[in-house]
């Protein structure tokens, strides 16, 4: 069987492919779901990709994922800097984690140096551009079967 991951994208990632090229690269969000899902068939992982620009929602896919996921790979946005709430919804589901940035974080502005949910993943994948999601797929296979 299949496990089953939650790829959660955060405020203003539905604007990749117009937003900011020369940060962000040209792929829209739709086509990182394309290769998320192509992928992840290829390692025999389920996907469900969602995103929201609105930190409640945000949270409710996390608590909704306790049932029926094996893990979470998120890319917060800006939500990364500035959500306890989002924190406290990882922490509660304690499922492996695997926090998300297409940038590096650390060669930004230096509020964004700061991730207020480091704490509840298990990994970090920043500044690889989109091909992290496909390198956040494959961590976290590895870790929900304890290959690390």
């Amino acid at each position: 069987m299949n496990q089953k991951i939650l790829v959660i994208n955060g405020p203003n990632l539905n604007l990749l492919g117009t937003r900011e090229k020369e940060k962000y690269g040209q792929s829209s969000l739709e086509d990182i779901k394309n290769k998320c899902k192509s992928h992840s068939k290829k390692i025999g992982l389920e996907l469900d990709f969602k995103q929201s620009n609105v930190e409640g929602e945000i949270v409710n896919f996390i608590q909704e994922s306790r049932k029926n996921y094996s893990g979470i790979i998120i890319n917060a946005g800006g939500y990364t800097h500035t959500s306890v709430a989002i924190l406290d919804a990882l922490l509660a589901v304690k499922k492996p984690t695997i926090e998300l940035h297409i940038t590096n974080i650390y060669k930004r502005e230096d509020f964004r140096h700061k991730s207020l949910i480091s704490k509840a993943a298990n990994g970090i994948i920043c500044g690889l551009g989109v091909d992290g999601y496909i390198m956040a797929l494959d961590g976290i296979k590895k870790i929900i079967n304890n290959e690390n």
